[in-house]
């Protein structure tokens, strides 16, 4: 890397800016085109072949000052003092703000996406290389390499030149398309040109990397991968934007509604503090289509999609009839949108179909009632929807089969909450939290594929804690006790593995495991200076059997013969020191006390639930490894602290995919242990796999584990309620 960072950042920014202005020219020949073309398809709705003939003038006309203001803007951002955006809200609050603001955040929000989306990896290589060059986390908001900085520049020129919304809907769509590869050539420039002065060069070895993912594992240390903070490191380091688009996703969708919406009803955002009451009217139709159900056909079966829709429709407009104002019309038609398209998610199980379908009229009660349904992504409706879409969602609908245990919880959380049509959000939030614990229940004694996994699991982690727990008891007894390093390493690193399995297997009380509290005592007594004939002698006779006894726990807690024999190997050491007097002597009375402690050491243990689960006791846990139980050991990249955070905050039941020993599948989170230590994932076929807490945020960093859904249910629905209400905004009446 060359001396001086700086002039890099701002030239890999300059070359950027270059080649964004440089290549406007003809995106803008490409959209005028777009806006002149006689597309069949497109020119159905009334008007728009007039739409698009105005936007072609309008373009035409004005081509040449948006390019120039563009251009001036980017330019503009290359100043150090222009890279921090201003907030929108003062320190005194919420402000109003102007419609045509409203509307340019809307498309800002649109081409951001589609920057990020078409851009992701490269610009996760030059996040990568000026987060080395700069020492920062993370390009801030208001660079002008930022998606959302770069988005609000184009749509702000847009309209410093006077070119309107509705010239923009109508070449939307090129717009986007061309403007995100436009980026994604301006961020290729800037890497080449890092590259070029050996920033990061390493990272041009992803694609290779990319195409061979199998091979990942091999390539990587015991810790998270060769080189350290190198190739490995940043390969996948553009997962930050997307876990980042996972976390906001809901909040920005929320609020693009609510923008949208406030435009037609501004009292729609102004009552969402409030409680209010449904007209009787309404209250009325909602119970008498809730008591209706849902269709069924001629062999009483439940009807088909497309009838279920046909019904929705119709309740619709019954609803909607007996609505006694615009806001509560406009409610009904935002849930029916969203609940439109929950049914006709292609992943979503047509055996809980139905049980969706029936959600319908117990949510719009509490969307007309709690408008806080539509203001935040906490509301126990919304959550409730998710977490059971999650759980079902990660099946192929066509092939497999959701089980009849989550199919009859499902089924009953929907008709309890049918049962209470008037306790609003309280029933919700007290059914998720029964499905809560049933998914604990289900994963570890109902479902085939993951219980056994589970209680293998639950094994590992009672191992573990129990190894750290016996760990920070003998570091107490020792703490002021003579014994000679190598005996202490051996103690803590390697026989609290031992007593903690011993005890696992056969109780705390089990003759096994005294058995094992007895070697701990005969070794440190073995290690205390011997300096007269007969205490030489009695260690010569005890030490056969102990060295059998410690040979034999180091077997059963998984240690191979190689690894036995340098333990041994360093306790001959040890004990050779003692028969030279170099070691220090224990009095008898101190070691009769040890003793004691260790006969009685269950007793002693700190609680479970007051361990802190520090990463030097963890235990390397490949001994746990078995056909039925894969003990994920190496691999991944170095995680950030927010990648971490988010390994902890995985949702039981929730499906990923996984890229693992060369398979790449589906796999379900089924477990997670004491303070999501440990996580356990299953796939349908029954394969699992187990995580510790770092290894897992490793695998995230990396993206060898994804989510399988970009977006929970109900955020994917409101985002398709908001492209029919923007093409349509009638539909508000």
């Amino acid at each position: 890397m060359q001396a001086n960072p700086a002039a890099l950042g701002t030239q890999a920014r300059r070359l950027f800016v270059d080649a964004m202005v440089q290549g406007i020219p003809s995106l803008l020949a490409v959209v005028n085109a777009s806006a002149s073309r006689n597309d069949a398809k497109v020119d159905t709705a009334p008007g728009a072949r007039q739409r698009r003939e105005d936007a072609q003038f309008l373009l035409n006309q004005h081509a040449g000052a948006w390019h120039q203001a563009l251009a001036d803007a980017l330019t503009q951002a290359l100043q150090p003092a222009r890279r921090a955006t201003p907030s929108t809200m003062n320190a005194e609050g919420l402000t109003l703000v102007e419609e045509h603001t409203i509307e340019r955040e809307i498309l800002t929000a649109r081409l951001a996406q589609a920057i990020v989306d078409r851009t992701q990896w490269e610009f996760g290589d030059l996040r990568a290389r000026m987060a080395a060059l700069e020492k920062i986390d993370d390009i801030p908001q208001g660079d002008v390499l930022h998606a959302k900085s770069l988005a609000k520049m184009i749509t702000l020129a847009w309209d410093q030149a006077g070119l309107d919304r509705t010239s923009w809907m109508v070449v939307e769509r090129t717009l986007l398309d061309e403007f995100a590869t436009l980026a994604q050539e301006a961020y290729h420039d800037a890497n080449q040109y890092l590259v070029g002065q050996n920033v990061l060069p390493e990272i041009d070895l992803r694609p290779m990397i990319r195409r061979t993912r199998a091979t990942l594992n091999t390539t990587m240390d015991t810790s998270y991968g060769r080189g350290g903070q190198g190739s490995e490191e940043t390969r996948l380091m553009t997962r930050n934007a997307a876990i980042q688009r996972l976390a906001d996703n809901a909040e920005v969708v929320i609020s693009q509604l609510n923008n949208l919406v406030a435009k037609q009803l501004p009292a729609f955002a102004a009552t969402q503090l409030q409680e209010r009451a449904v007209s009787p009217r309404l209250n009325d139709a909602i119970g008498q289509a809730q008591q209706q159900g849902v269709p069924q056909n001629a062999d009483g079966d439940i009807a088909s999609t497309p009838a279920l829709l046909e019904a929705m429709s119709q309740r619709k407009a019954a609803l909607k009839e007996a609505a006694t104002s615009q806001l509560e019309r406009a409610t009904i038609e935002i849930v029916a949108l969203m609940f439109q398209a929950i049914l006709t998610e292609e992943r979503l199980p047509a055996a809980v179909r139905v049980w969706f379908a029936r959600l319908q009229m117990p949510v719009l009660r509490v969307a007309v009632g709690e408008p806080d349904f539509f203001a935040t992504v906490d509301h126990p409706a919304r959550r409730l929807i998710d977490r059971m879409g999650a759980c079902v969602m990660g099946f192929s609908p066509a092939t497999a089969t959701i089980g009849e245990a989550l199919d009859k919880e499902i089924k009953r959380v929907v008709q309890v909450i049918e049962a209470y049509p008037d306790t609003g959000r309280r029933v919700f939030q007290t059914v998720l939290t029964e499905f809560e614990r049933f998914l604990e229940h289900y994963f570890q004694s109902e479902n085939e594929a993951s219980k056994r996994g589970v209680s293998l699991a639950q094994q590992v982690e009672q191992r573990e804690t129990l190894a750290i727990q016996y760990t920070i008891e003998l570091r107490k007894m020792l703490n002021e006790v003579p014994v000679q390093e190598g005996i202490r390493n051996f103690l803590f690193q390697v026989w609290a593995d031992v007593l903690a399995l011993t005890a696992v297997k056969h109780g705390p009380q089990g003759e096994p495991t005294k058995a094992m509290r007895l070697a701990a005592a005969d070794l440190i007594w073995s290690a205390g200076a011997k300096v007269s004939r007969d205490e030489r002698a009695e260690v010569i006779r005890r030490l056969p059997p102990l060295l059998k006894t410690l040979r034999d726990g180091m077997a059963t807690a998984g240690n191979s013969e190689d690894k036995q024999d340098l333990h041994v190997k360093a306790l001959n050491e040890s004990l050779a020191a003692a028969f030279s007097a170099r070691a220090a002597a224990i009095p008898q009375e101190r070691f009769d006390e040890l003793r004691e402690n260790l006969e009685t050491l269950e007793e002693l243990l700190p609680d479970a639930t007051d361990v802190e689960l520090d990463h030097t006791l963890m235990l390397d846990l490949s001994g746990n490894e078995s056909s039925d139980l894969e003990v994920v050991q190496e691999g991944g990249s170095m995680p950030t602290p927010a990648m971490e955070q988010w390994a902890k905050e995985l949702q039981v039941g929730s499906w990923y995919m996984l890229d693992y020993n060369g398979r790449h599948e589906a796999v379900q989170l089924a477990w997670t242990g004491m303070r999501r230590h440990l996580s356990l994932f299953v796939s349908a076929g029954g394969r699992c796999v187990l995580f510790q807490q770092p290894r897992l945020a490793a695998f995230l960093q990396a993206g060898l584990i994804v989510p399988a859904q970009e977006e929970s249910l109900t955020t994917k629905a409101t985002r398709s309620a908001i492209e029919k209400l923007d093409a349509d905004p009638a539909r508000l009446n």
